[in-house]
């Protein structure tokens, strides 16, 4: 009996979105060394280019300038991906942007953001699943996620908002496939640490270099794809500051906000601060 086809593997294709730049051009490069096609799709068109233009010495790569807020260009998306190679292996959903945006701040700032973080996940989807449901070989859908959606810090209410929304839309797609094909199509959330990508950096002084606690992004892909590989669904991925165990803590003590009735987001709440940093020193 034949092994199944793997889906990382040369030869099969990968679309991304949001890949002119930080975690998608980092994945588009390791997947081009892993010698896979690559439909690339960004509307930063000069650093699209600039990007594919080196790739497409090393393997196929068809660039695609657009705005993941707008269906008639991801339907242009999946049909050139699909005409181009035949079947997708890998869609990941990576565009996003980071707009503060608080609990009243005005409407068309919070439509942006869910627009492009949430929203453009979900009309991704909707083109792209039924295609990959019927094609034959394997397949990852794969969400960027943050922990902002997960532990919910303030500050920025509306991308926190959104990426919660990419958490439980990603649950909900890969219960969904897996009774629709079982395992060979599956769904995977990305939850990246702290990594110097340009939006970060965009939050600092243009002189300023990597911090010490940040991840670079090809290490941040580098661990995002042998996770992806070994099946992970939740890949929280570290950085050079928070462990693992950390943000298991972080996560716990969030959970338990609910559990145990206390303040919303009582891990900044100024009665609750001490306590929970006495929690994450405890041991787990």
């Amino acid at each position: 009996m034949s092994s199944p086809q793997p889906v990382l593997a040369s030869g099969r294709t990968a679309v991304i979105t949001g890949a002119a730049k930080g975690i998608g051009e980092g994945t588009a490069r390791k997947l081009a060394d892993l010698g896979m096609n690559l439909c690339l799709f960004d509307r930063d068109h000069h650093a699209l280019q600039t990007l594919c233009s080196e790739l497409q010495t090393r393997t196929r790569v068809v660039p695609i300038s657009g705005d993941v807020t707008c269906e008639s260009d991801l339907t242009h998306l999946r049909d050139t991906a699909f005409e181009t190679f035949g079947e997708i292996a890998l869609l990941m959903n990576n565009a996003g942007i980071i707009d503060a945006a608080g609990p009243w701040s005005e409407l068309a700032t919070w439509r942006r953001q869910l627009e492009v973080n949430l929203l453009s996940m979900v009309r991704a989807q909707s083109l792209f699943v039924p295609h990959m449901l019927a094609q034959d070989g394997p397949g990852y859908i794969v969400n960027l996620g943050s922990k902002e959606g997960i532990t919910t810090p303030p500050g920025n209410a509306a991308y926190s908002v959104a990426k919660a929304g990419v958490k439980v839309l990603t649950e909900q797609l890969a219960h969904d496939l897996r009774e629709a094909c079982g395992s060979r199509l599956s769904a995977h959330l990305l939850v990246p640490g702290y990594t110097w990508t340009p939006m970060n950096q965009a939050k600092k002084p243009e002189a300023l270099e990597k911090p010490e606690e940040a991840w670079t992004c090809e290490e941040l892909v580098t661990y995002f794809l042998a996770r992806l590989d070994a099946g992970d669904f939740y890949i929280v991925c570290p950085d050079n500051a928070v462990t693992p165990e950390i943000d298991a803590r972080r996560i716990e003590w969030a959970m338990y906000d609910m559990i145990d009735n206390r303040p919303a987001l009582s891990r900044w709440h100024p009665e609750w601060a001490k306590r929970f940093a006495e929690f994450l020193r405890a041991e787990g």
